[in-house]
């Protein structure tokens, strides 16, 4: 007997061949995906998954995910401390998207090089999440290009001049010689323990 098939059915079968592929399927490809017969039957799953706000078509017609295609439940909260008898419970559906970025379109993702952040918790091989077009606050983690060298530390104001700390006492203070142009705040820090 053939599966039926659902709205839910259909974008799990779309975001594991993008998380396989890491692009979108095109029309021939759904046709086996969906295992139809026609196009007409994937153009009628992709109005049904546009108007459940599932996918989104730009203007030349391009299909690409909505930010919530990814979201993940979150189920409550959990003690760091000492253990509570705290049930889980479902509370909100979650797109990592939306809860670590605010402008997606001034915000770009960096690797992260080096051990110089270790003391604020970035460690070589995280992802930072990073925003331009803000101005940074003494403290801040920011990305800038000093002397021609790009490097991530804190910003800090010393008077008129502005130098730059590293979160690792083995790095020295760094303060430009000629040119200092900031690339952006640091916003968040992404890790994965299991790859």
């Amino acid at each position: 007997m053939k599966e039926k098939r659902t709205i839910q059915s259909v974008q799990k079968l779309l975001v594991a061949f993008f998380r396989a592929n890491r692009r979108m399927p095109s029309y021939a490809e759904m046709i086996g995906i969906l295992g139809v017969r026609s196009k007409s039957v994937v153009n009628f799953w992709i109005h049904k998954l546009i108007d459940a706000g599932i996918l989104e078509k730009d203007a030349k017609g391009r299909l690409s995910f909505a930010q919530r295609a990814f979201a993940i439940p979150r189920v409550g909260s959990v003690q760091a401390g000492l253990p509570s008898p705290e049930e889980e419970s479902r509370c909100d559906i979650v797109s990592m998207d939306e809860y670590l970025i605010t402008r997606p379109d001034a915000s770009f993702l960096l690797q992260v090089n080096g051990d110089s952040m270790i003391g604020e918790g970035i460690l070589e091989g995280d992802l930072v999440i990073v925003e331009k077009e803000i101005q940074p606050k003494n403290g801040d983690v920011v990305i800038a290009e000093v002397d021609g060298q790009w490097t991530m530390k804190y910003f800090r104001r010393q008077g008129k001049q502005v130098v730059l700390e590293a979160a690792n006492p083995k790095y020295p203070l760094i303060k430009p010689r000629t040119e200092l142009r900031l690339g952006g705040v640091v916003t968040a820090v992404i890790r994965k323990y299991r790859r």
